[in-house]
């Protein structure tokens, strides 16, 4: 399955990728945590750090100026480029360097490309997508099985998602989440200019809050805090647990 996540920037994107990553990794399945935004953050919400982040997107630089081989495959750029993230997790940074659709698979293709590349084979590919509705508007149908579209109870907010449901709905099945939710009112706000209900409601947690400003993992700072909790319900969700 794959599922691709996408938001306004500042929505908490990231944040749902990277603890919907590892909780799926935790209900037993294989995860590969694709992060295509342009300022690539997964790794943070994934629990390996700044440092390692920081690492990797140093290895795509390194690519660029002729120190790093390039890998012509899909699977092989996983293997070259990721890192293990906690939980099995495994971590690809594919920002694209060099120049646009240069052919190659690790350095020249967009996003959505690089996404239909990623065959499944059992696993659960979760994509953080590039900030606003550029990616989505290149992706074809089948090349997601699912879009995440998150939405804070603000009007930037909601008019990026707006766009991202208009655009998806014709592409794969989607999922509306509302994150930072104080009280029913930004439920109402959020859904009454939407005109849909909000499958998943992320609460305000001051954990999430402070995981983000630690550079932590949501999941590792607080596993029981009600905004992490809400995120396991989204993952239970869509993918039942592996055997």
């Amino acid at each position: 399955m794959k599922i691709a996540v996408a938001g306004k920037g500042g929505v908490g994107k990231t944040t749902i990728a990277g603890t919907l990553a590892r909780s799926l990794a935790r209900s037993g399945h294989e995860v590969l945590a694709l992060d295509t935004d342009t300022n690539p953050m997964l790794g943070v919400s994934l629990g390996v750090g700044p440092e390692t982040t920081d690492l990797l997107v140093a290895v795509r630089q390194a690519l660029q100026d002729g120190e790093v081989e390039h890998e012509p495959t899909a699977e092989g750029m996983a293997e070259t480029f990721g890192a293990d993230a906690p939980d099995g997790v495994r971590l690809v940074v594919a920002t694209r360097i060099d120049r646009f659709d240069s052919g190659c698979l690790c350095c020249g293709v967009t996003p959505d490309q690089l996404l239909r590349e990623f065959e499944t084979d059992g696993r659960v590919v979760v994509c953080d997508l590039e900030a606003g509705v550029g990616t989505l508007m290149r992706l074809e149908e089948g090349q997601a099985d699912l879009v995440v579209v998150v939405a804070n109870p603000t009007a930037k907010s909601i008019d990026v998602a707006r766009r991202a449901l208009a655009i998806a709905e014709s592409k794969a099945a989607v999922l509306l989440v509302a994150n930072r939710v104080s009280g029913p009112e930004d439920v109402e706000s959020i859904r009454s200019a939407l005109g849909r209900d909000p499958e998943i409601i992320v609460p305000e947690d001051p954990v999430i809050a402070g995981a983000d400003r630690d550079g932590e993992a949501p999941i590792d700072a607080g596993a029981g805090a009600p905004g992490v909790l809400a995120i396991k319900e989204l993952a239970e969700r869509l993918v039942p647990t592996a055997a």
